[in-house]
């Protein structure tokens, strides 16, 4: 006969096909279905210019991250690669720029999922997503895992559905009809749409979020990002692009549902069902890992004392942080109901883009024993994260500078009560 207690860490049960197919389901399930249409509103028919851009800020980030975790083999990410190299403040606002970040993510990925299951009941259905999904995260890693992975199947599947509709189109032949590229949208356009597409490639560092649950995570972490990046990467290309193509740069931009219309002009009504649920199940997989990520960072902060230390307290068999858990949710619902899908990106995009550049900080500070990327890597991570991010568009760079300051304020205040109690 066992008794519950609280356990003091997470079991390393992911191996490389389980962490792939976390970072993989979140990527997946933000761009492919929610991120084309606002991204083409900046940059027009520039839009495989910015999926190219968004992805080599990536990749630098990748390597970056991949390199740190593999000095810091933990859960918690940006948030103990910045503590340990570049100073408590900047780890502080590496955790609190992903959490907030994030919990934006998963408002948006759940108000997709409701646009699509349900339209017009958006906001309720949402809520009750968010509610499903951290029940599954709840029954443990291994659990949540095999849940995102069978999810990650059925996207796939329909996606390779959406490209064979694009080819019977006929449109894919008349890269013409396009008009070229169009009129140069500008600098911030391109940028901006960059920026709102980096968002849509950020699973791949949910790997890193849980570095503490993987086996071997020296070559399992640099190695399923590596496989996630570059898949995910290609997609978006082959997708977007044809999207673009398909629908022409007008009807793109103006589509809530682009994939479904792809379908639609290559006539094949009967599969409109069929790409509905995929972008449902698609956001499911998002949701599950993106909630999977924000709990263990937020309880590694609770952990050193940054958020309620109840934050931090692992239960029952499966060892999941409870509190964190509920905490998490009980935000997520509230911005479901009270936010838009777009706001939602931008802003998580924001806090994404904030979140990675003291990542690539973090990494130029690696010593010559240590491996350490090329300069240039970390250092045009560190631009380019910070270019993308003042280039969303205004109201959301200043929203996301007042709560980046509130964050900085808080561990501030904690600091000098610290200090006065000798705690």
């Amino acid at each position: 006969m066992t008794t519950s207690s609280p356990q003091t860490g997470p079991a390393r049960a992911l191996g490389t096909v389980d962490a792939v197919a976390i970072g993989a389901g979140a990527m997946l399930g933000a761009g492919v279905f929610s991120v084309f249409a606002p991204a083409a509103q900046h940059a027009g028919a520039w839009l495989p210019v910015a999926i190219l851009i968004a992805g080599l800020v990536a990749y630098c980030n990748a390597v970056s991250s991949a390199r740190l975790a593999a000095c810091h083999p933990e859960s918690g990410g940006a948030y103990v690669y910045g503590r340990a190299r570049l100073g408590d403040l900047w780890g502080y606002l590496a955790g609190w720029s992903f959490v907030v970040g994030k919990i934006a993510s998963c408002a948006a990925m759940a108000l997709t999922f409701a646009t699509y299951v349900l339209p017009g009941w958006e906001r309720p259905v949402a809520a009750a997503a968010v509610i499903a999904m951290t029940v599954v995260g709840h029954r443990g890693i291994r659990r949540s895992t095999f849940v995102v992975k069978s999810l990650l199947v059925v996207v796939l599947a329909v996606l390779a559905g959406i490209v064979v509709a694009m080819s019977m189109s006929g449109r894919l032949a008349a890269v013409a009809e396009i008009d070229g590229l169009g009129p140069w949208p500008g600098s911030f356009g391109v940028l901006g749409a960059a920026g709102m597409i980096f968002f849509a490639f950020t699973g791949y560092a949910r790997v890193a979020t849980l570095g503490g649950e993987v086996r071997r995570p020296e070559t399992t972490i640099p190695r399923a990002i590596a496989l996630s990046l570059g898949g995910v990467l290609l997609i978006y290309l082959v997708v977007g692009t044809g999207t673009l193509i398909v629908l022409g740069r007008e009807r793109l931009i103006t589509s809530t549902a682009p994939m479904i219309d792809v379908v639609r002009v290559a006539g094949l009504e009967w599969a409109v069902p069929i790409v509905a649920v995929g972008a449902a199940v698609a956001s499911l997989g998002a949701l599950v890992a993106l909630l999977m990520g924000i709990t263990r960072t937020t309880a590694a902060m609770a952990a050193d004392g940054h958020l309620p230390r109840v934050l931090a307290l692992r239960s029952g068999r499966h060892g999941v942080p409870v509190y964190a858990e509920a905490a998490i949710a009980a935000v997520v619902v509230v911005l479901v109901l009270f936010t838009d899908l777009t706001g939602a990106i931008s802003f998580s995009a924001f806090g994404v883009l904030v979140y990675y550049a003291i990542t690539n900080a973090s990494a130029l500070r690696l010593g010559p024993d240590e491996p350490r990327p090329p300069l240039l890597v970390p250092l045009g991570g560190l631009v380019g994260c910070v270019v993308l991010a003042c280039s969303l568009p205004l109201p959301v760079v200043g929203i996301g500078a007042v709560v980046l300051a509130s964050g900085a304020a808080l561990w501030w205040v904690r600091e000098r009560l610290s200090a006065r109690t000798g705690d």
